[in-house]
C-alpha cells in the first residue's frame, strides 16, 4: 500500500473513539525546572494554561476529548538525597521526577490518549519519551524540534545541565558512554538514534556534532530549512525514521526551535529559528500521519521577558499544540450545515 495511503488509513483508525469520533487527548503539566539554572521555566504548565490553553482546544473542528491529568508530583527517595553524580545537577530530582513522568505518559497513552506533556525544562523527555517506549514495546519514533540536539553526556557537557542531555540517555549508541546511574534503573536506553531525527538545529556543541556525523543521525538543521522548505524536511525525517509510515510518533517540541522572535520567553533562546508558520506546518504534517501519540512542549518560561514576550511565547506554544490537534488554518466547518440560514449559501453557487 502507498505511504500516502496507509497515511489516510491510519489516520481515521488511531486515538478516536468509536462512539463519540472523538479523538482523546491526555494533558499533562510538568512543572519541573531543575534540569537548567534559570527560574521560571517550572511555571510553564500554568502559563500555557492561564493563556488558555483547554478553551482554544474546544474551538478545534476536530472534536476532542479531553482530560487534564494536572501536574507531576513527586519525591526524592531517601537513597537519592546524598547521591552525586559527577557533573549532572540536580541528579536526584532529575532521576525521581522522570520516574513519575513515565509512569503517567505510559499511563496516558495506554488509555488510548495522545499525551501532551507541558513543560518544564528538556530534561523531561527523558521520561516521556520512555513512558511511550514501555507503552508501545519500544515500536516508534522520535521528533526531536530543537535548536540544541541534547546529545550531551555528563562527560561532555560543559554546564552539567541535564537539559542537555536526554537524547544522550535515551540512545541505546551511547550506553557505553554513561557511568551506572543509581536510581534510574527503571530508564533503559533501548531506541537506536536511527529512530530519532532532528529538526531546526542551530546551536550543536563539539562532541554532539561528532556524534551526528560518527553515527549518521537524522539531523536537519535551519540551513536545510531554508533549501528544501519545512514540508520536504518533514517527509525526509519521516521516511527516514519511519519509513514502513507504522511506527507511533513522539514529538518532543522546543520552543527555542523557534525564533527568539516568535518565542522569546525560553532560557536558550537562538536567533535564526523556526517561524511560527513553519512550526504550525510541521504539526499539521504530524497530525495528518495520524499516528501522533505524544507531545512534549517545553522551556516556556514566563519569568523571562516582558508580558507581552510571554504572551508571545504561550501563544505560540498552544498554536503548536492545537495544530497537533487538528485545528485546520482553512476555517472551521459549521457542525451542521442546515442549521444555517437560507440566504448564507447562494442557490446559484456550489457549497464545498
Amino acid at each position: 500500500m502507498p505511504n500516502k495511503l496507509k497515511s489516510c488509513v491510519t489516520l481515521v483508525r488511531r486515538y478516536y473513539n468509536s462512539a463519540s469520533d472523538a479523538l482523546k487527548v491526555g494533558i499533562l503539566g510538568v512543572p519541573f525546572d531543575k534540569g537548567q539554572a534559570k527560574k521560571g521555566v517550572g511555571h510553564g504548565p500554568a502559563a500555557i494554561r492561564k493563556a488558555g490553553l483547554l478553551e482554544r482546544l474546544s474551538d478545534i473542528e476536530q472534536k476532542l476529548d479531553i482530560k487534564d491529568y494536572g501536574d507531576v508530583n513527586y519525591e526524592v527517595p531517601q537513597q537519592l538525597k546524598d547521591l552525586d553524580i559527577p557533573n549532572i545537577k540536580s541528579y536526584a530530582d532529575i532521576a525521581s521526577c522522570n520516574y513519575q513522568v513515565s509512569k503517567k505518559v505510559q499511563e496516558i497513552i495506554e488509555s488510548g490518549r495522545i499525551c501532551v506533556t507541558l513543560g518544564g525544562d528538556h530534561s523531561l523527555g527523558l521520561g516521556t519519551v520512555d513512558g511511550h517506549i514501555k507503552a508501545k514495546d519500544e515500536n516508534l519514533c522520535v521528533l526531536w524540534i530543537d535548536a540544541h540536539p541534547d546529545l550531551n553526556t555528563n562527560k561532555t557537557s560543559t554546564s552539567g545541565n541535564a537539559h542537555g542531555m536526554p537524547s544522550a540517555l535515551l540512545a541505546k549508541e551511547l550506553s557505553d558512554y554513561w557511568p551506572y546511574l543509581p536510581g534510574m534503573d527503571w530508564q533503559k536506553p533501548v531506541i537506536s538514534l536511527r529512530n530519532i531525527a532532528y529538526i531546526g538545529l542551530r546551536s550543536v556543541d563539539s562532541y554532539e556534532r561528532l556524534i551526528i556525523d560518527k553515527l549518521g543521525i537524522n539531523a536537519f538543521g535551519m540551513e536545510d530549512i531554508e533549501i528544501h522548505g519545512i514540508n520536504t524536511i518533514v517527509e525526509l525525517a519521516l521516511n527516514r525514521i519511519d519509513p514502513v509510515g507504522e511506527r507511533s510518533i513522539h514529538v518532543s517540541f522546543d520552543i527555542d526551535s523557534l525564533d527568539s522572535l516568535e518565542a522569546p520567553s525560553t532560557g536558550t533562546s537562538v536567533r535564526g529559528g523556526m517561524t511560527l508558520r513553519e512550526g504550525i506546518h510541521l504539526m499539521e504534517l504530524i497530525y495528518r500521519t495520524g499516528r501522533l501519540a505524544a507531545l512534549d512542549l517545553v522551556e516556556v518560561n514566563p519569568n523571562i521577558g516582558t508580558e507581552q514576550d510571554v504572551n508571545r511565547t504561550t501563544d505560540a506554544a498552544i498554536h503548536i499544540i492545537m495544530a497537533a490537534l487538528g485545528h485546520s488554518r482553512r476555517g472551521i466547518r459549521p457542525r451542521n450545515v442546515n442549521t444555517l440560514p437560507l440566504q448564507t449559501f447562494p442557490p446559484t453557487r456550489q457549497v464545498i
